[in-house]
């Protein structure tokens, strides 16, 4: 089982001065869930080398088991900065894709047309893709065999306007995930904030927040099987 994760290289939050990237949750929680099932885990990024991690997600309040066998894992904090450059990998060697969230996918991935490519092909190959929280932005440009959205009649997830707002980022983030999902023709659907949520269809697995991220990756490891 050979497992594709493609990180943000975006490190700004809007206009604030503040910083942003990836949320460590949601790459630590499902790289253990794959690692613990045997999968074989590639990392890349837009720019290669360390992509940025929300500084946030590194609050006492925001740690978990995954986090912080994470903080205990020294060979993985060296995989992590040294990212493979996304232009240079192909779905032919991979039987999955993963998008770990935090914002930063917001500005970089959603448009990146590498990125958008690999999903397309992935897709195409009959491959399993998938995302958490903000990363299902990686699917809005997306376009099936059709020339259609890809997420078009599709049930999908990804952080809700009420949670956005709750972190008081409705104002800052480039759009609202939510209503940019709708707009594809995504058949939206979300649970309670903060609590875990995953929307399985087809071969398209999303995840609405960081407590999502390990049942999305075992949809994943469950489609595979």
């Amino acid at each position: 089982m050979k497992i594709l994760f493609i990180l943000t290289s975006h490190n700004e939050l809007g206009a604030t001065g503040e910083k942003t990237g990836f949320w460590l949750e949601e790459f630590a929680a499902p790289y253990y869930r794959f690692l613990d099932a045997g999968a074989d885990i590639t990392l890349v990024s837009p720019a290669g080398g360390q992509p940025p991690v929300d500084p946030k997600s590194q609050l006492p309040d925001f740690q978990t088991d995954s986090t912080r066998r994470f903080a205990q894992d020294q060979a993985l904090q060296e995989k992590l900065a040294s990212t493979g450059k996304l232009a240079q990998v192909s779905a032919d060697d991979y039987d999955a894709v993963f998008y770990p969230g935090g914002h930063g996918p917001l500005w970089d991935l959603t448009n990146a047309p590498d990125s958008i490519a690999l999903i397309e092909r992935f897709y195409q190959q009959g491959k399993p893709v998938s995302a958490v929280c903000h990363a299902p932005a990686v699917l809005l440009k997306a376009l099936n065999q059709n020339g259609e959205p890809l997420i078009k009649g599709k049930k999908v997830t990804g952080f809700s306007n009420s949670e956005e707002v709750a972190v008081q980022l409705e104002g800052i983030v480039p759009f609202s995930l939510e209503d940019e999902l709708k707009k594809a023709g995504g058949i939206y659907t979300q649970g309670p904030d903060w609590n875990s949520y995953t929307i399985h269809d087809g071969l398209i697995i999303t995840g609405q927040n960081p407590a999502s991220s390990e049942a999305v990756a075992d949809a994943v490891i469950a489609l595979l099987a």
